[in-house]
């Protein structure tokens, strides 16, 4: 099933995919998989974060090669990660055998009020969310966790292990803002990238409207599958059947080859 790079969202690290990345072993069999932090998530959070989604590709393409991880690969992106994955199979189409798109949204596809839910702009700034103020890390992650996950914050073992990863490798300010700016100024191309592509959706998504996906998937007239019951963080609300809806769509590519 070939190589596939994981990508995370905004302000998101490798270790959110949780037990995701054995889940997908186990459904989509042969994958070989590997988890990339962004610049300034995770691993690298001592390293800047482009204010320019291209930037983040170009760092991540550098990662791969370091680790002789070479193309063509199958992105698998969620949020930030999918405007990475899209500007990725843009510009370097050699590289990209496929994407599966999670929940992200897209200017000029969408209005700026489905791209971030309105009713969420209060409980963000007062949470100090975009302030990054270390000392609320607890309440940072609960609200996070809350706007995330359609199961809200009932899973104190995962709002644990998320106040966790950010104790251990913060999420700076300065690095927080330029995700978000880098975020909010990308473009989508006009036309679709040329490879095959799947677009995932929650239909429960507190964070963005989930007519993001719906118009994305209308203008590049690629599939798209809603979880209707999953939030924003769709393999955390739905793992298995985000692992089944690529599986199904890699064996319909297989029949169709």
């Amino acid at each position: 099933m070939g190589k596939w790079v994981f990508l995370r969202g905004l302000m998101r690290e490798k270790r959110h995919w949780g037990q995701f990345p054995d889940l997908f072993g186990a459904t989509v069999p042969e994958a070989e998989i590997v988890l990339l932090d962004l610049p300034g998530n995770g691993r690298l959070h001592m390293e800047r974060s482009p204010a320019r989604v291209e930037e983040m590709t170009d760092y991540c393409r550098r990662q791969l090669l370091s680790q002789d991880f070479l193309p063509p690969y199958n992105l698998f992106a969620l949020s930030l990660g999918a405007m990475v994955a899209i500007d990725w199979a843009t510009r370097y189409p050699e590289d990209v055998a496929g994407c599966v798109l999670l929940n992200t949204s897209l200017r000029p596809v969408s209005p700026f009020y489905h791209r971030l839910r309105p009713r969420n702009y209060p409980a963000l700034l007062a949470v100090g969310l975009l302030g990054m103020v270390s000392r609320n890390t607890g309440r940072q992650e609960r609200l996070l966790l809350r706007l995330t996950s359609s199961q809200g914050t009932g899973q104190s073992a995962v709002l644990e292990q998320w106040i966790g990863y950010q104790r251990d490798q913060p999420v700076t300010l300065g690095n927080a803002l330029r995700q978000l700016c880098a975020a909010a100024r990308y473009s989508a191309p006009r036309h679709a990238p040329s490879m095959p592509l799947l677009l995932l959706s929650g239909g429960s998504d507190q964070l963005i409207d989930p007519r993001c996906s719906q118009e994305l998937a209308r203008q590049w007239q690629a599939p798209l599958a809603t979880q209707a019951a999953a939030g924003h963080d769709l393999t955390l609300d739905a793992g298995r059947w985000v692992a089944e809806q690529v599986r199904d769509w890699l064996a319909k590519l297989h029949s169709m080859a």
